[in-house]
């Protein structure tokens, strides 16, 4: 996906156990739930913004995963513009 994330740092943000990322990224089994695709797909358009990369990375290992999930989703959401969260 391109954030730089193991699969465990991955699966805290999503709520899920290690081993569910990697069966999703296997093939096996059900897929992630509606909710959790939205997440990725966030996930997916803050990975193209090296600073937010590198941001998730550093909140993840300091401040959690709350931090990293807001970082994820603001980045996701600027889409080149200011945002209004601040």
């Amino acid at each position: 996906m391109g954030l730089g994330l193991s699969q465990t740092q991955f699966a805290q943000l999503l709520g899920v156990h290690p081993i569910t990322v990697s069966k999703w990224e296997r093939g096996v089994g059900g897929g992630p739930t509606p909710y959790q695709e939205a997440f990725i797909e966030s996930f997916k358009r803050a990975s193209q913004d090296k600073a937010a990369r590198e941001a998730i990375g550093t909140v993840l290992v300091g401040a959690g995963i709350v931090a990293a999930i807001y970082l994820l989703l603001k980045a996701a959401g600027q889409g080149g513009q200011k945002s209004a969260v601040r």
